[in-house]
C-alpha cells in the first residue's frame, strides 16, 4: 500500500479544496456545453499542476511521477475533463529533458515552468494513430529551417497549445520506418500553421481535440530536439511516463464513480429497505472496490519504479504498459456498473455516472490502445522485439 508523504497529503488536499471550489460546480456544465473555461488554466498553472514534472533547476515544482499521479487522480475524481490541464506540458517536456541540449532545456523548460503556456503532442494523423511508423506530416531541411507539411489529428488541447511538441518525418520521407522521425517544438502562431475543426467526441467533451494543419511551416533548426531521426525514442520515453498519468486518471474517474454508487445505494430505497442492503448490490459494491485497488497498486507499484531510477527500461515500459491498461479497462467497467446500481436514475444527466462511463472509454484509446498495450507487454514477456 502507497505510503503518502506529508508533502503529498498537503498537496492533495491544497488541490481538492481547489477542484472543489473551481470545478464540482462546472463539471457537468463543461460536458454539456462542450466548452473548456480558459480561466482554468490559470488557475491550474498557480498550483503547479501544468507545469509538475518540470525540474526545479528550471524553476518548476519539480514533483516526481507518484506525486504527479496522485493529484491527476483527484482532478479525475471530479471531471476527466480538467485532469488535461495536470501535466499538460509533460509529454511536450519530456522529450525535451530526454534528448535536449542544454540551450533547449533552458529555454522551454523556464518557458514551461511558469505555468502559462498551454502545449500539446502531435503525433497521430488521419492514417496513423497506433502505426505511428505510417505518419506522413513532412519536415526537409532547407538551410537554417525546416519546412514541414502535414496534418494532424485528435491532438488534445490542439486549438489551445501555444507550442506543439511536433513528430514528423525527416531524411528519406517515403521510407517506412521510425529511425526517420523527428521531433520539434513549434509556435502555433507562425505562418503556415492552421487550426482544422475540434472533434466532437462522445467522453471529455469539454477537452478540445484538434486538427492541425502545417503548410510550408518554417521551423528554425534549433527547434529540433534530438538529432534528426530521433524523435521516436524520445516520444517512448515520455509515453513510458505519461502512461501511469492515464492510469491515474483511470483510478481517478472509477473512485468517483465509486462514491456515487455507493452513497446512491446506502439511500435508494426499494422493497422496503435500502438497495444496498441485497447481496446483488454488495457484490457489485465488493468486485469494483477490489478491482479499484488493484490498479492503483499496480499503478503505484510503477510510478515507484520509476522514481526510484529503475535502470532496466524494458521493465519500465511494461510496467507502464500493464499499469495503463489495467486501470483502464478497470474503469470502464467500474464506470458501466455505476450506472447499472443507479438504474434508470444512473442513464439520466442528473447523475455524473453517465458522464464518468462516456469518459472512461476514452482513457482505453488515448496514450496507445489497450491492444497496443497489450502487443507491448507481451512482446517483454516472451522477450520479443
Amino acid at each position: 500500500m502507497l505510503k503518502l508523504t506529508g508533502t503529498q497529503r498537503e498537496l492533495i488536499e491544497s488541490v481538492r479544496r481547489v477542484i472543489a471550489k473551481e470545478v464540482a460546480p462546472i463539471a457537468r456544465e463543461m460536458d454539456e456545453s462542450e466548452q473548456f473555461p480558459p480561466r482554468l488554466i490559470s488557475i491550474f498553472g498557480e498550483m503547479g499542476l501544468m507545469q509538475g514534472l518540470v525540474p526545479e533547476e528550471y524553476g518548476g515544482p519539480g514533483l516526481d511521477l507518484t506525486t504527479m499521479c496522485l493529484l491527476s487522480e483527484e482532478v479525475s475524481k471530479v471531471s476527466l475533463d480538467c485532469s488535461a490541464l495536470v501535466g499538460l506540458n509533460t509529454m511536450a517536456a519530456l522529450p525535451i529533458l530526454h534528448i535536449g541540449t542544454e540551450a533547449q532545456k533552458d529555454r522551454w523548460l523556464r518557458l514551461f515552468a511558469l505555468g502559462k503556456t498551454p502545449t500539446a503532442v502531435a503525433v497521430t494523423e488521419p492514417h496513423a494513430g497506433s502505426d505511428v511508423a505510417a505518419i506522413r506530416t513532412s519536415a526537409v531541411r532547407d538551410g537554417d529551417d525546416y519546412v514541414i507539411n502535414g496534418q494532424k489529428c485528435y491532438i488534445t488541447m490542439g486549438s489551445i497549445a501555444h507550442y506543439v511538441m511536433l513528430f514528423a518525418k525527416t531524411g528519406d520521407l517515403a521510407r517506412r520506418g521510425v529511425d526517420n522521425i523527428s521531433a520539434f517544438i513549434v509556435d502555433t502562431k507562425t505562418a503556415g500553421f492552421r487550426l482544422g475543426r475540434d472533434e466532437r467526441c462522445m467522453g471529455i467533451r469539454a477537452t478540445p481535440h484538434s486538427e492541425l494543419y502545417f503548410d510550408d511551416m518554417r521551423v528554425p533548426v534549433e527547434n529540433r530536439i534530438g538529432e534528426e531521426g530521433k524523435g521516436f525514442i524520445a516520444a517512448m520515453a515520455a509515453f513510458d511516463r505519461n502512461r501511469p498519468i492515464i492510469a491515474a486518471c483511470a483510478v481517478g474517474v472509477a473512485r468517483g464513480a465509486f462514491d456515487v454508487a455507493l452513497a446512491y445505494a446506502k439511500e435508494r430505497r426499494a422493497f422496503g429497505r435500502a438497495i444496498g442492503a441485497f447481496q446483488a448490490i454488495q457484490h457489485m459494491l465488493a468486485d469494483m472496490a477490489m478491482q479499484i485497488e488493484a490498479a492503483s497498486a499496480l499503478l503505484y507499484q510503477c510510478t515507484q519504479m520509476i522514481d526510484a531510477g529503475e535502470a532496466d527500461q524494458d521493465r519500465i515500459t511494461g510496467f507502464a504498459s500493464m499499469a495503463k491498461c489495467v486501470a483502464t479497462d478497470m474503469a470502464m467497467k467500474v464506470t458501466t456498473d455505476a450506472v447499472q446500481i443507479l438504474g434508470g436514475a444512473g442513464y439520466t444527466r442528473e447523475y455524473p455516472v453517465e458522464r464518468m462511463m462516456r469518459d472512461a472509454k476514452a482513457l482505453q484509446i488515448l496514450e496507445g490502445t489497450n491492444q497496443i498495450q497489450r502487443n507491448i507487454i507481451a512482446k517483454r514477456t516472451l522477450g520479443l522485439r
